[in-house]
């Protein structure tokens, strides 16, 4: 494992612990080079999912893009890195928990919009806006009136 602040891949173990979620390892590592400090998470690896995309071309399943959606999404609204990964861990057991190994981008998108919506209704306005590919002020309107509605 390289560390992330000085690139040196000499690090150790200093801590390893079940994640929350208990699908996964938490390990604390240490640099031997600079002493810096930092945490990886360790998951079994399974038969890589496949995501169908608009143009139904296939790739496999990235979890940095549902996280970068997210975050940007998120960003200046009080929501911690502690809720957004459990918010992408808990889409990604839904999708991995699916019978099918390919998944549309679709159904991945209205997952995290489903999510974001109970989490922060900034955010999941932030996140249609671009999912949907709102056209107009108008079509944003829409989307806040259904929400003022509940």
């Amino acid at each position: 494992m390289k560390c992330p602040f000085c690139s040196a891949a000499d690090t150790k173990v200093i801590d390893s612990r079940p994640a929350d979620d208990n699908s996964s390892i938490r390990r604390r590592r240490q640099c031997e080079i600079c002493g810096k400090r930092f945490t990886t998470y360790e998951k079994l690896e399974t038969m890589p999912l496949m995501v169908i995309k608009k143009d139904e071309s296939r790739e496999n399943y990235d979890r940095a893009k549902i996280e970068s959606g997210v975050l940007h999404s998120c960003h200046k609204r009080p929501v911690s890195t502690q809720q957004i990964d459990a918010l992408i861990d808990s889409i990604e057991n839904q999708i991995f928990n699916m019978e099918e190994k390919e998944v549309p981008t679709s159904v991945i998108g209205e997952l995290v919009m489903d999510k974001l919506k109970d989490l922060d209704e900034v955010a999941y306005v932030r996140f249609a806006s671009v999912y949907r590919e709102f056209k107009d002020i108008g079509t944003f309107m829409e989307e806040l009136g259904k929400l003022l509605k509940k």
